[in-house]
């Protein structure tokens, strides 16, 4: 069985829509883009290695859609990746496929993902927040890459809006930040449920 992992780019806030550019998701909201300015070198080759040995993409509808629209005329790292690999679709819609290797996932969502993470060593699930917050509440993820950036925006989609149930995660490795501020933290998922206690405890 392969790894679904979620890759994430993120304000200190936790809004993550439109970190790449201001025509990516407009509807009420001004800060396309905001992602830009902050990105350094150190940043950038983490993401890179992010992707090392990735074999599939999963995204939703409006991530493909701005995908298919800019890599397929891409001849770089990213580009070759992401051309050669499946990309697979969660759309209750119909989507254009014309990008190769393009394929809609059933009705049955959870299912269809569940089968892909059986089929690949490594999917990996790029924005797509609406996606994300069903995978979150199905617990359906194995890793959770989150890049946060040294900015506040009040609004905008946010990375757990309304997906997230309680959920242990584990940090995978020490976080990493970037000359320009950005916090790189890996977590994976874990077992049981968050549980709780009485800090006056600690006190005695």
């Amino acid at each position: 069985m392969g790894l679904i992992e979620i890759e994430l780019f993120a304000t200190l806030d936790l809004v993550a829509q439109a970190p790449g550019g201001p025509d990516e998701d407009p509807d009420g909201f001004s800060f396309g883009g905001w992602q830009a300015p902050l990105i350094d070198e150190v940043s950038g080759a983490q993401v890179g290695a992010a992707y090392e040995g990735a074999d599939a993409l999963l995204l939703g509808r409006r991530t493909y859609d701005i995908f298919a629209a800019y890599w397929p005329h891409q001849s770089d790292a990213f580009g070759t990746l992401f051309n050669s690999i499946p990309k697979y679709v969660a759309s209750r819609g119909t989507p254009d496929l014309s990008w190769a290797g393009s394929q809609q996932l059933g009705p049955d969502l959870v299912a269809a993902v569940r089968e892909i993470r059986d089929r690949h060593e490594h999917v990996k699930v790029v924005g797509s927040l609406n996606l994300v917050q069903t995978l979150l509440r199905e617990k359906l993820f194995d890793r959770l890459d989150l890049w946060i950036h040294p900015i506040m925006l009040g609004a905008g989609k946010k990375v757990f809006d309304g997906g997230s149930v309680p959920t242990n995660v584990t940090l995978l490795q020490p976080p990493l930040a970037s000359p320009s501020g950005i916090v790189f933290l890996r977590y994976g998922l874990a077992g049981g449920t968050p549980g709780t206690g009485d800090m006056s405890a600690q006190e005695h």
